[in-house]
């Protein structure tokens, strides 16, 4: 269910703005839009698993003010993330 260190290193490299970026809001959302698929697939055979269920509630909403906040700030890196990540359908 957690996102392993090696492939958060890899989702960093991926979005991050410059070398040592690790807060940038672009790669905080991929880091939960990985523990959201992650918990997705786990709720596939815990369907009854509530407790969980209520972290990825959570995440799903730190996840969309995030999102807000880089739509308000810059919403060029916006279109381009969500493209990247593929959130809207």
């Amino acid at each position: 269910m957690t996102v392993t260190a090696d492939r958060k290193q890899e989702i960093i490299k991926g979005n991050a703005r410059a070398a040592n970026d690790t807060g940038s809001p672009e790669v905080q959302i991929a880091i939960l839009s990985e523990r959201i698929a992650n918990l997705t697939e786990h709720f596939k055979v815990h369907a009854k698993d509530n407790h969980s269920r209520r972290g990825l509630l959570m995440l799903v909403n730190k996840r969309r003010s995030l999102l807000d906040y880089l739509k308000r700030k810059d919403l060029d890196r916006y279109t381009a993330l969500i493209a990247k990540l593929g959130l809207r359908k």
